[in-house]
């Protein structure tokens, strides 16, 4: 009776390997079947001997970028040429480095998650639902706080779930988003509020408001081991699948 050899656990290289979410992950790691084959930060390697992001793209199955907007075009050069599939959890990106990562993705595999907690993406399907259901009438705001440190406002995952109440309503969030509007509210639009503080791993609450009534729906990040095991979660998912664009949705079917 043959026996067959399990599959080799995927490597996964880390960008932004000395910051708070790479930290974390590293951590995380430990508990996840993959082997984590080295980590880059702004000073250099900081797990394995891979120089730099090319090497390191090179030597793995799946990347993993949690560093900086202007670091990512070099490592999703990296990733493309030598045909890595690659999560990126990187916020706070042009519209430029997103056309970037189209490019990319018709080559390459690539889930971009502007937040890798399960929760968050569940609730996005709930906004997304809500503002569906829910006419004009309902007026939605979005507050979020993150901890003093974080440089991009309002958050990726609050742009997230603006994007899932605007879809709701059939629009695109660039046409109900009233960030930079002031004056008396137009029905219909979508509000910000984003609040620095502390040490704040992330909290987010969408609140749809009427005349005599609210309903609100949130999640709170307790922890930044949660996005850092979603981003392992991810990892793993993403290895082995083809050249295309992909979601923490279709990871987890919400």
């Amino acid at each position: 009776m043959s026996s067959q050899n399990p599959a080799p656990a995927p490597r996964i290289g880390l960008f932004g390997a000395g910051g708070r979410m790479g930290r974390a992950i590293m951590t995380a790691a430990d508990a996840v079947p993959l082997v984590l084959a080295g980590g880059i930060g702004r000073a250099g390697a900081v797990l394995g001997r891979y120089p730099d992001a090319s090497a390191l793209a090179g030597g793995c199955d799946v990347l993993i970028d949690f560093s900086t907007p202007d670091a990512l075009a070099r490592h999703l050069a990296a990733a493309h040429a030598a045909g890595t599939a690659i999560v990126i959890g990187t916020t706070g990106l042009r519209d430029d480095q997103h056309a970037a990562i189209d490019a990319a993705a018709r080559d390459i595999p690539v889930l971009q998650a502007a937040n890798t907690a399960l929760g968050v993406t569940i609730l996005a399907h709930l906004v997304r639902e809500a503002a569906t259901r829910l006419g004009p009438d309902w007026d939605i705001e979005i507050v979020e706080m993150h901890h003093r440190h974080k440089r991009d406002a309002p958050s990726g995952t609050a742009l997230l779930l603006g994007a899932a109440a605007a879809e709701g309503r059939g629009a695109a969030l660039a046409d109900l988003g009233r960030t930079s509007r002031i004056g008396a509210r137009e029905p219909g639009t979508i509000g910000f509020a984003a609040l620095r503080g502390g040490s704040v791993a992330g909290d987010h609450q969408v609140v749809f408001a009427t005349e005599g009534e609210r309903i609100e729906i949130g999640h709170r990040a307790e922890d930044r081991g949660i996005f850092a095991r979603g981003a392992l979660r991810a990892a793993l998912w993403l290895a082995g699948r083809p050249a295309g664009r992909y979601t923490m949705t279709d990871i987890f079917g919400a």
